[in-house]
């Protein structure tokens, strides 16, 4: 195995070979750089994309900032190389290694990778082949590093089984201390990689696909997932930290130009709305904020750090959280003069004021996102999204009268019962908000229009529905291209076959890892990437594991079925699930359950997690009252 200095000596022979060889040689301004030391547990945290991407990754930022906190411990970072990189460190026996110390990643205890969706899995086979790891779980031995894996992506982990020893579900920052915890005991008592993962598996929040059969019926849907091992739990639940920890402040400034070059403050973890599409929505229940104090004292400290002149306040529902206009106006107040731009993202119409628009006054060159998701009242009724066409128009006059020439939208194809008049609908409204901002602002009015194709996701109210073929999304982004032909209105989309991959893996089950093997063996990678993605090789995958990929995108589920990630728990009842599903086929809305409690599910839970820490407040108005 190649040492740190050999790794090195390689990489200055190849380095001006490819492109952006600034993502590959680490020493980047705020890294943690330990001496490795025996005794340490030392974790490789990989995002599997490209350097630029990842770099931004909020989870691996707050992992790093965790991990590297102990002093028994270190993290380090890895990305996928771009292809001219990858086949440049195949012709030169150059593993996969960390940027921090350029160790080879096969030398760390721990490969943890980050996956918060589900087109990043070939790269994750790609990184562990480049760092000489087996790809199946099963084919590791001792002398292998504990692969792990978390994400929101996970909470249907039956895809990656094949690939990944342990899942992290849920929330972070307490679990990777359980995991580390376990490494670093089985460690001390020579204990053999069996014993290790037995114990991981008794970890709250921890899924150890070796410990669980699944048996199929005759239909081929799942008959049964059960434990093998009566040490297991049958269900596994999702980790949950009760109050959120301080935010990471201390950013790594990038080498070269990220997608997201920020910093990044998160204000609000979770959401009360109750958006039926939504994956997120409801599996990072219940909602925790941050007290405005601590946001502005992180925003400081994390500007100073870093010299980063754009903060992003992140949240799923930036204007939902409680003390909004008061932090905006302290952040305005904090950074006056000094030109930062600041940026909510989901920005909610509903919720959206005047005031807080007026308060962002000086930031107008950021621009303003919204997200009506439907363009018809009958379909917002469908998402739980309803919101009556005159708010939208009059928020987005406001918005343009205020000064913002550009606006982005984000609508979504393809909701269940969504007829073709539906999508001509957003065309004739994208159409009328961006006449409202020519009375405002004359030609220099701009709209953006971003529409993604609705992918049903586990743990929601759309598990159940089929999601649309590739020739109905096809006919339905015909409709919008000749329907919005103003030179002002930038129309984007997501390719048809991006979403019958993404629906596949979505709900796919452990067949589906043979399949992901078979593309990923004959070429695919960055699946996420439209000059990279193959649907062909895809196909070509289905066929030779003889699996009909309808059978996982366009099929309806039996609201009795057994979903391959039934062993898997958001916290959030089935029961109530399947509710809100019969509650969106008769167009009927719930309102946000900060008003009304609707017994989700989450209560008896986090009622347990807040008797263990005594003097936490939770913004569930039940969890408050119990």
């Amino acid at each position: 195995m190649l040492t740190p200095e050999q790794i090195q000596t390689k990489l200055h022979r190849i380095l001006l070979k490819v492109t952006k060889p600034g993502r590959y040689v680490g020493g980047e301004f705020n890294t943690t750089v330990k001496e490795w030391l025996p005794g340490q547990v030392r974790t490789a945290l990989i995002f599997p994309d490209i350097y630029d991407i990842g770099i931004s990754n909020v989870g691996i930022k707050i992992l790093y900032d965790q991990i590297n906190d102990r002093p028994d411990a270190l993290a380090e970072r890895a990305y996928v190389p771009w292809t001219d990189m990858e086949e440049q460190m195949r012709q030169n026996g150059i593993p996969l290694y960390s940027l921090e110390t350029f160790h080879p990643l096969a030398q760390f205890d721990v490969l943890a990778f980050s996956l918060p969706y589900e087109t990043l899995y070939t790269n994750a086979l790609t990184a562990l082949s480049l760092a000489g790891i087996p790809l199946f779980a099963a084919e590791r031995g001792e002398e292998h590093p504990l692969v792990i894996a978390g994400g929101h992506s996970v909470m249907n982990p039956e895809p990656m089984h094949a690939f990944i020893d342990v899942f992290a579900l849920g929330e972070g920052e307490e679990v990777i201390h359980d995991i580390l915890n376990a490494v670093q005991a089985a460690r001390a008592q020579g204990q053999p990689r069996a014993a290790l993962l037995l114990s991981l598996a008794q970890i709250p929040g921890v899924y150890v696909p070796r410990f669980y059969a699944v048996t199929y019926l005759d239909d081929g849907t799942v008959e049964n997932i059960r434990p093998t091992l009566e040490q297991v739990p049958a269900k596994i639940i999702k980790r949950m930290v009760p109050r959120l920890p301080a935010p990471p402040t201390r950013f790594i400034v990038p080498n070269i130009e990220a997608v997201h070059n920020r910093a990044t403050v998160e204000i609000m973890r979770g959401c009360t709305r109750g958006c039926r599409f939504c994956h997120a929505g409801m599996i990072v229940r219940p909602v925790r904020e941050r007290s405005v104090e601590e946001v502005l004292a992180a925003a400081k400290e994390a500007i100073r750090n870093s010299g980063f002149e754009d903060l992003a306040l992140l949240s799923l529902s930036s204007s939902d959280y409680t003390h909004i206009l008061e932090l905006v106006t302290k952040i305005g107040e904090a950074f006056e003069g000094r030109h930062l731009n600041v940026s909510l993202p989901s920005l909610r119409i509903d919720t959206v004021s005047i005031e807080l628009m007026e308060r962002l006054k000086d930031r107008r060159n950021g621009g303003f996102t919204l997200a009506p998701e439907a363009a018809t009242e009958r379909m917002r009724r469908i998402i739980n999204k309803y919101i009556p066409e005159e708010d939208i128009l009059n928020t987005t006059r406001e918005i343009y009268a205020r000064g913002w020439a550009t606006l982005k939208l984000y609508f979504m194809i393809g909701h269940p019962s969504e007829t073709l008049e539906d999508v001509r609908a957003i065309a004739d409204l994208a159409n009328r908000i961006l006449a409202e901002g020519r009375k405002a602002l004359g030609w220099k009015a701009k709209l953006n229009l971003g529409v993604s194709t609705f992918v049903p996701k586990s743990h929601t109210p759309f598990q159940w529905v089929a999601c649309d073929t590739v020739e109905q999304i096809k006919a339905k982004q015909q409709i919008l291209r000749e329907n919005l032909r103003d030179k002002n209105i930038k129309l984007s989309w997501t390719h048809a076959e991006d979403t019958f991959l993404e629906s596949f893996l979505s709900r796919g089950d452990r067949r589906a890892s043979q399949v992901i093997f078979n593309a990923w063996k004959n070429g695919a990678k960055f699946d996420a990437w439209n000059d990279q993605y193959r649907y062909d090789l895809w196909l070509s995958a289905f066929a030779e594991n003889n699996l009909d990929p309808a059978f996982y995108t366009h099929r309806t589920r039996r609201v009795d079925e057994v979903f391959p990630w039934e062993h898997i728990s958001s916290a959030v009842k089935k029961s109530f699930l399947l509710e809100e599903y019969a509650n969106s086929m008769e167009g009927e809305i719930r309102i946000d359950c900060r008003e009304h409690c609707f017994a989700c599910g989450i209560l008896p839970t986090f009622t347990n997690i807040r008797r263990a820490h005594p003097g936490e407040y939770w913004k569930c108005p039940e969890v408050a009252r119990s």
